[in-house]
């Protein structure tokens, strides 16, 4: 099962490689990671996905709060009310007679074309994984050049926040 982890951390250099390092000394790996500062420049938030079980999450998860730079850690899985999303850019092939048809899907998919070439064309989207993959595998038949996607951010819905 995948396991969504939001980190509150102290942000100072160093302290994503303490972090990382304690999934990589128990041979767990990360499925995501996506780090930034918060709505206060002192803390960033750590959001990491990984694959396994309940028992091997809690480990880490007791293990991390254990690290002096960790502020807050919340399985946000546990509650399964959080909301997610990634942002990702894919560049495909693209003829002046396909552009039409690309286009569209693009905005069926609600992705937006940030870059226009001779040959080709790049979107861009911010939704969940599922869509992003649906993106791709729609624009996979005119040849994607290239891609990149961010890691998972995610935040509980409603009023509660990490800090409390």
């Amino acid at each position: 099962m995948k396991y969504t982890l939001s980190i509150l951390v102290e942000n100072l250099p160093g302290v994503l490689s303490k972090v990382s390092g304690l999934f990589s000394r128990r041979g767990f790996n990360i499925d995501s990671l996506a780090v930034g500062v918060t709505e206060n420049d002192n803390i960033s938030r750590i959001t990491i996905v990984v694959d396994g079980d309940e028992h091997i999450v809690e480990q880490v998860e007791k293990q991390l709060n254990k690290l002096i730079s960790v502020i807050k850690v919340k399985n946000l899985t546990e509650g399964g009310n959080f909301i997610h999303g990634e942002l990702a850019m894919i560049k495909v092939n693209c003829t002046a007679k396909q552009r039409p048809e690309i286009m569209k899907i693009a905005e069926l998919m609600h992705a937006k074309i940030v870059d226009v070439a001779l040959t080709s064309l790049t979107l861009q989207i911010a939704d969940t994984p599922e869509n992003i993959e649906t993106l791709t595998s729609l624009l996979r038949p005119y040849g994607i050049k290239e891609s990149v996607c961010t890691g998972t951010v995610a935040l509980e819905k409603g009023a509660a926040t990490a800090h409390k």
